[in-house]
């Protein structure tokens, strides 16, 4: 279990992961060996998984995202990994999320334009197996996207 300490820690490392480890110790009121030390247990313990490069794929002139809600044909028995296995090799296809309900798997797909889109779709997606059904929701607008946790 986390405790206060490992709460400020974290509360500050989410907002600031680049900051240097005296910086982080000084905000959270610890020495930079505490520091360390538990930031050393909280990612052996799986809590903190890493710390990545976030590249707004806009600036690099992708202007289009899809989000692509498929229902796959559940009368194969290996429909969901044989689909899975095809879906992760779409390097155009930025998430893959599961669901139980009507709806089995979302793609969001990014493209630059709806042209370069459509080329996506049709080689692509609609190559993949199971596909029972497809239905797309074109993106408008980010409100909010924040993997910020309230510590």
């Amino acid at each position: 279990m986390l405790d206060d300490t490992d709460r400020r820690i974290l509360r500050h490392y989410q907002h600031g992961p680049g900051l240097g480890p005296a910086d982080l110790a000084d905000l959270a009121g610890v020495t930079p060996a505490t520091c360390a030390r538990r930031l050393e247990r909280l990612t052996a313990a799986g809590i903190i998984r890493g710390n990545h490069a976030v590249i707004d794929w806009r600036a690099l002139g992708y202007e289009v995202e899809v989000s692509l809600r498929i229902t796959l044909d559940k009368t194969q028995a290996r429909a969901f990994d044989e689909f899975m296995e095809g879906a992760r090799e779409v390097s155009h296809v930025v998430e893959i999320q599961t669901f139980l309900g009507r709806v089995d798997v979302r793609l969001s797909v990014i493209a630059r334009d709806m042209a370069h889109y459509q080329q996506i779709y049709r080689t692509d997606i609609l190559t993949l197996p199971h596909i029972a059904d497809i239905e797309a929701l074109m993106h408008v607008a980010r409100i909010k996207s924040d993997e910020v946790l309230p510590l």
